[in-house]
């Protein structure tokens, strides 16, 4: 079966839910302005389409300025190989299908940024800043989701443990008894005498 959250209660696994999506949301609106901001330029060129041209463009400048680029192309969208699954909140999530997910809907919000960002003045579409998007969530991913998740697991079988041991060594309450029981034995009425009907009636006398 498989669980959900981080281990602990239901509202802690909840506020680690709602934290996530807040920091997700952040995040986004931070790159989302960063990457809609008009900039002044002398001249914009056109629409960089073929994969892996600005990488060779940026690679003749020198190794610094290259560094510098492709830097600023994994950075942006890095956080969010960590936080797409923490807003997820699925803890025992398959490692493939939790990568294929992350990497697929950092994708999609990179090529929406791209497109939008190609009729902003001064912005231009680049096929190759949304593959190294994509690398930077993948590395980010690889490198923190599985083994935080490990120790998560860990973590909430320990705590199953030490609760399953806890309610073995504690001692059984005592049987209550029965009501009848409780109560002690019903007390006894003695029974009194009844005179004959010969000594009752007056004239029966001799």
């Amino acid at each position: 079966m498989q669980r959900h959250g981080y281990g602990g209660t239901a509202a802690l696994r909840h506020r680690y839910r709602v934290a996530g999506c807040v920091l997700l949301a952040a995040h986004l609106v931070v790159v989302g302005w960063l990457a809609m901001r008009p900039l002044t330029v002398p001249w914009v060129s056109a629409a960089h389409l073929e994969p892996f041209a600005t990488l060779r463009a940026d690679l003749a400048l020198g190794p610094w300025e290259a560094t510098r680029a492709i830097v600023k192309g994994l950075l942006p969208f890095a956080p969010l190989g960590v936080l797409l699954p923490w807003a997820g909140g699925r803890l025992d999530a398959s490692p493939l299908g939790s990568l294929a997910r992350t990497v697929f809907t950092s994708a999609m919000l990179s090529l929406v940024l791209q497109v939008v960002r190609g009729g902003v003045v001064g912005q231009v579409l680049d096929l190759d800043a949304l593959l190294l998007n994509v690398t930077g969530v993948t590395v980010t991913h690889l490198a923190v989701v599985p083994a935080a998740r490990a120790r998560l697991r860990r973590r909430d079988h320990r705590d199953e443990r030490t609760a399953t041991g806890r309610s073995a060594a504690r001692p059984p309450l005592p049987l209550l008894r029965e009501e009848g029981a409780s109560q002690g034995p019903t007390p006894t009425i003695p029974r009194v005498g009844v005179a004959p009907w010969s000594d009752a009636l007056p004239g029966a006398r001799s």
